[in-house]
């Protein structure tokens, strides 16, 4: 072979195995569509720890995912009422919502305990349960059922037991009261002879002082402040029994959710993750001296319910929980794993975290 000729061919050679060779290696990765995601929430626009929270989420979200997850959020009444969330979701209008999923309760009796129930767990011990005791299984399989996907995405702590116009000294002194208290805590006050009502937090204060409920629980001093619910009932009761350990929700469209890649899921369940730990923070910061100011400056009078209506309570409510197991298959399985948890994980919190902060307060004189 003359020389030209050859080195055409070995040319043309080298630009086929060099071809050949740069197939072999993956091509630079295009830009990932973006993704549009609504979340609705069941809170006022910048409403301190709750609204505030859920918009701290959507920005954490966008800001994890450098803005490919385009986020759009609405506040209770900017696209869908507060409690219309569930179904604006469920149904794939929007791709989730921030809530507390026991005011589904109605839906099935198995979303309060995603949230809080009477007697239930801790801060603590929710995050146990739900990551290493078997409770987002179970809630995947209730969610699953409606078409959502749970995340756990805030916390408020143990709560106060209410706003009340007149002082609580037995369980008769709420026999016909008007209350807003939701969840599974409203059905133990019913049983106790008290009306519960569901309102959304933004139509609280109004019918407050309207005399259209007689009391109501919220939250705790530094939300409960911000409402101004001393300017209708001086009197506010601890600890509450309905809400020990109130968990918030990232609930998603389970379609939505499925379609997603494992990236984009671990951005949304770090940003959740995140949001859970920096809400109960928030709280447990600003309510001590929330509860100052309301004592000082507004007139409050801090109550605490007697140890015989604290018995009322649970009486009425192992009724209730009666009621739920008998809902379902699916309800008991989900009592009978909280109930395990509240055994297990409780009795390591009682010589872990209660026992030190007795001995520290007994110390210290606190």
């Amino acid at each position: 072979m003359e020389r030209r000729k050859f080195m055409k061919a070995a040319g043309l050679a080298g630009v086929t195995g060099a071809a050949a060779a740069a197939s072999a290696f993956p091509k630079p990765a295009v830009a990932q569509e973006r993704i549009e995601f609504a979340m609705v929430s069941t809170w006022p626009r910048d409403f301190p720890g709750l609204g505030t929270g859920a918009q701290r989420l959507a920005e954490r979200i966008a800001t994890m995912s450098e803005g490919r997850i385009k986020m759009q959020y609405f506040s209770a009444g900017e696209r869908v009422g507060a409690f219309d969330s569930f179904d604006e979701v469920a149904s794939g209008n929007a791709q989730g919502y921030h809530a507390a999923d026991y005011y589904w309760k109605g839906k099935h009796p198995g979303w309060a305990f995603f949230t809080a129930v009477p007697f239930g767990l801790t801060y603590t011990e929710m995050n146990g349960w739900i990551r290493f005791g078997g409770g987002q299984e179970l809630w995947d399989e209730l969610a699953g059922e409606f078409g959502l996907k749970g995340l756990m995405a805030g916390n408020t702590g143990v709560q106060m037991g209410g706003w009340f116009r007149k002082e609580i000294n037995s369980a008769d002194d709420l026999k016909g009261l008007k209350m807003r208290i939701p969840g599974l805590g409203g059905d133990v006050m019913a049983k106790l002879g008290a009306s519960p009502v569901s309102l959304p937090g933004g139509q609280i204060y109004e019918n407050l002082v309207s005399g259209a409920i007689d009391a109501t629980e919220w939250v705790g001093p530094w939300n409960d402040g911000f409402m101004k619910f001393y300017e209708a009932a001086k009197f506010y009761y601890y600890p509450g029994m309905h809400e020990p350990g109130s968990m918030l929700a990232l609930g998603l469209n389970a379609s939505f959710w499925g379609k997603l890649s494992k990236s984009d899921k671990a951005i949304i369940e770090a940003a959740a993750a995140s949001e859970n730990d920096w809400m109960m923070s928030e709280y447990n910061a600003k309510s001590g001296a929330a509860l100052k100011d309301l004592i000082a400056n507004q007139g409050v009078q801090l109550r605490q319910f007697s140890d015989d209506t604290y018995d009322s309570f649970g009486e009425a409510a192992e009724e209730v929980f009666d009621e739920v197991q008998a809902h379902s298959p699916l309800a008991k399985k989900i009592y009978d794993s909280f109930v395990q948890a509240r055994t297990d994980i409780g009795a390591w919190t009682n010589i872990s975290d209660q026992a030190y902060v007795e001995q520290r307060n007994r110390v210290l004189g606190l």
